[in-house]
């Protein structure tokens, strides 16, 4: 299973300097594990918290989820430290922030070989630039950082994020040009389930892989959004089903529930099915 093809519904940040949290992240269901090396964690705290995560990542327990480390940007001083601390170890991803342009990518895939490298997409030039980001052969995924993007926007937070969505859409249309993961940014309101949960379907709806996560609490929520439901699943089946009856009768096209069921479906139909097996996997 690729990168591109592993459950991403869930992907929680966790700093890297509390050692607690690290612990408890080994046995939470989350698809992927951001560890931040960057805005969790304070100045004074930064050497040490690159440290503790090294170790810590070199004990393993992690199982199936996605490792990506988030290290600070090159334009501060504890950048190439980060990046050198994680050079071969056991990790899926470097994560860079405020990622502006493929030569932002290209300084970190020079600083350290052999691993996927992972997009911030949190500023207005990153969003312009989107698909020379995505088309860098290292990236192999963009995390938007909708909280500082809105910040350079100076546009308001709405619960429908309509200011948003154009960079949302632009992230994703790039992502999907270059068969990467699109991760969705994060919801603040860490105890309010119902706004996570209608904003983790509109992700969805979208086209986003998962959701970025502040906090345990939240995991469960975007799991179940971002899998395919049990009728998703069913009407995968019956469309798979129709269609190769359809063929054998030498059609071109089927009818499930009274719409038309072309190649395109299938294909779609058939991504439903694989996704619904890894997430199905990943849990046994």
């Amino acid at each position: 299973m690729t990168l591109a093809t592993r459950p991403n519904r869930s992907v929680l940040y966790i700093p890297g300097s509390k050692e607690r949290a690290l612990e408890k992240a080994r046995n939470l269901p989350v698809d992927a594990i951001i560890f931040d090396l960057e805005d969790a964690v304070a100045v004074d705290e930064k050497a040490r918290a690159r440290v503790l995560l090294a170790q810590t990542l070199k004990s393993g327990g992690y199982g199936t989820r996605v490792k990506l480390v988030r290290v600070n940007g090159f334009d501060t001083e504890w950048g190439r430290d980060d990046v050198a601390a994680f050079i071969g170890a056991d990790i899926d991803g470097v994560l860079l922030p405020k990622v502006n342009s493929a030569t932002d990518v290209q300084q970190l895939a020079d600083a350290i070989p052999d691993v996927a490298i992972w997009a911030m997409m949190e500023t207005s030039l990153g969003i312009l630039n989107a698909v020379e980001i995505a088309a860098h052969p290292r990236v192999a995924g963009l995390v938007l950082g909708t909280n500082d993007l809105a910040k350079e926007l100076t546009c308001r937070v709405r619960a429908d994020r309509e200011p948003l969505l154009t960079a949302l859409q632009t992230c994703l249309l790039a992502a999907r040009a270059y068969g990467i993961v699109c991760i969705d940014g994060v919801y603040n309101s860490f105890r309010d389930e119902e706004g996570l949960r209608i904003e983790c379907e509109q992700g969805c709806d979208m086209g986003f892989d998962g959701k970025t996560l502040i906090h345990p609490a939240q995991v469960a929520v975007a799991n179940q959004a971002f899998a395919p439901s049990q009728g998703e699943v069913e009407l995968a089946r019956l469309q798979i089903e129709a269609f190769e009856k359809a063929k054998s009768a030498g059609q071109g096209v089927a009818v499930v529930n009274g719409r038309i069921v072309e190649n395109l479906h299938i294909v779609t139909a058939l991504a439903t099915l694989a996704k619904a097996d890894a997430i199905s996997a990943m849990e046994d």
